[in-house]
């Protein structure tokens, strides 16, 4: 398995969700994360308007001034604003249900207060509970990458890894 994004050359269903950024779909589209490291892969979804929407988170929350358009990299900023697009668009936020991957520990040596992957993955948390969104499955933690692939029709993320084959949430 490679960490590409899966689809066909050409193929516009298939939306990719890079590093700090946010996007929004119902059917046909898929949206697909790669190469998910210590950044998480956020997928919401409400299956009565069939809308999913999926982060690329890659730090928990900032420290310091943000630079301006560079909000949707932290966890803090992102979840909220992902409901609040969905919202937008049509879902409900009582019907919202979560499934995150990556989170991994990819440096050797990596010490649990540095752990950036596993603090992604808890304050991604956090913000789930704080928006009342129930967390349905997860792929997090170890030390490998994970390419994540969301289908708003179903609500099925299928999280692809080099070593570990394929796992669907």
């Amino acid at each position: 398995m490679s960490g590409a994004l899966i689809g066909h050359p050409g193929d516009d269903r298939v939306v990719g969700v890079f590093a700090g950024c946010i996007e929004v779909k119902r059917p046909p589209h898929t949206l697909a994360a790669p190469a998910l490291g210590s950044c998480v892969g956020v997928a919401l979804w409400d299956p009565v308007s069939r809308l999913g929407g999926l982060a690329h988170v890659m730090l928990p929350e900032p420290h310091g001034r943000v630079a301006e358009g560079g909000e949707l990299r932290f966890a803090v900023f992102a979840v909220p604003e992902m409901v609040r697009l969905m919202a937008e668009l049509g879902a409900a936020r009582r019907r919202l249900v979560a499934k995150i991957a990556g989170g991994a520990s990819m440096f050797s040596g990596e010490g649990s207060s540095s752990h950036i992957g596993q603090r992604n993955t808890e304050e991604i948390k956090r913000q789930l509970t704080l928006l009342k969104i129930p967390l349905h499955a997860e792929d997090t933690g170890e030390n490998y990458a994970r390419t994540v692939q969301f289908d708003p029709g179903d609500g099925v993320v299928v999280v692809r890894s080099y070593l570990y084959g394929v796992k669907r949430l």
